[in-house]
């Protein structure tokens, strides 16, 4: 009898936020709530563009692949405009909502 194939961590979550919308919603929100450490909002997003693609989704987004990686870097500072576009282009947006007390 055969036995199926594992697969690692990485490959699970790979496909997982690129053949997921709700994962990659719930993993990027996860993101946003990470008061302590801001770049983990640009640590998520760039996750889900590699699995999706990254010049799809530049393409998509109207920036420069370079430009792309640069914004989503661990050292990116990338504009408002940058970060609504990405998301846009990822099926995905970005919400506000009240802090917990």
């Amino acid at each position: 009898m055969k036995h199926k194939a594992s697969i690692s961590h990485e490959a699970a979550m790979i496909k997982a936020l690129r053949d997921d919308p709700k994962f990659a919603a719930e993993f990027l929100k996860a993101a946003m709530e990470d008061s302590d450490e801001p770049k983990v909002l640009l640590i998520a997003l760039r996750q889900i563009a590699k699995a999706r693609g990254i010049a799809k989704v530049a393409k998509s987004a109207r920036i420069e692949r370079e430009s792309l990686y640069r914004a989503l870097s661990p050292r990116g500072n990338p504009r408002l405009s940058t970060l609504v576009a990405v998301t846009k282009a990822l099926g995905l947006m970005l919400t506000v909502a009240p802090a917990h007390a």
